[in-house]
């Protein structure tokens, strides 16, 4: 049984035996009431919390023209390493995205044989044409180089001296260790006429 049960619950009254008192005298005797202390409670005084100034410093501007970039004329590109690649993807949802979509259940560079540019342009592009082609090895006896395709990307416009990293997927397994060569990238100051972003890849006939 709970205590509070135990509390409300009517006491069994136990059997005993009556007395008849008798009257005696009244008391006289006033109840006496005693005033109890008034305890004064001590007034809190908060202390006040400086808070401190953060101040923000703005990101600096990015070097132009860009480091280890080729240029030609207001255009430049450069082939990004393992690294820079996975540091422009942390930057990028888009690319981000890109790396991660699955084919069969595996990540699509991990199955294709893929390939990334760095492009920047002076004035900047309202849309861009990247080109490359898919070369390899004959067989694992034959060392004769083969071109085995022709990729063509498209995205959309980019910023005067924005970097843009863009990814280049082929349909060429992985397995066949063959690599992205020959890469162009064409900065376009009209409007397409073509969807935007797209991607083709066309295998060689050779």
């Amino acid at each position: 049984m709970s205590p509070a049960h135990a509390a409300t619950k009517k006491p069994t009254p136990t059997p005993t035996s009556k007395t008849t008192a008798k009257p005696t005298s009244k008391s006289t005797a006033k109840p006496t009431v005693s005033k109890k202390p008034v305890v004064k409670k001590k007034a809190v005084v908060k202390k006040k919390v400086k808070r401190k100034k953060i101040s923000v410093s703005p990101s600096p501007r990015a070097t132009w023209p860009p480091v280890d970039f080729k240029a030609n004329g207001e255009v430049y590109a450069k082939i990004p390493n393992a690294k820079e690649l996975i540091g422009a993807a942390s930057n990028s949802k888009s690319l981000t995205r890109q790396l991660a979509q699955k084919i069969d259940g595996v990540a699509v560079c991990e199955k294709y044989s893929c390939g990334a540019v760095q492009v920047a342009s002076l004035n900047g592009c309202t849309w861009w044409e990247i080109t490359g082609k898919i070369v390899g090895t004959v067989s694992p006896d034959d060392k004769t180089l083969k071109v085995f395709g022709a990729i063509r990307t498209t995205v959309g416009e980019s910023a005067p001296k924005q970097i843009t990293t863009i990814l280049l997927i082929s349909q060429e397994l992985l397995m066949q260790k063959h690599a992205l060569a020959n890469i162009s990238a064409i900065c376009h100051h009209d409007a397409p006429n073509e969807k935007v972003p797209a991607t083709t890849y066309t295998t060689s006939s050779n």
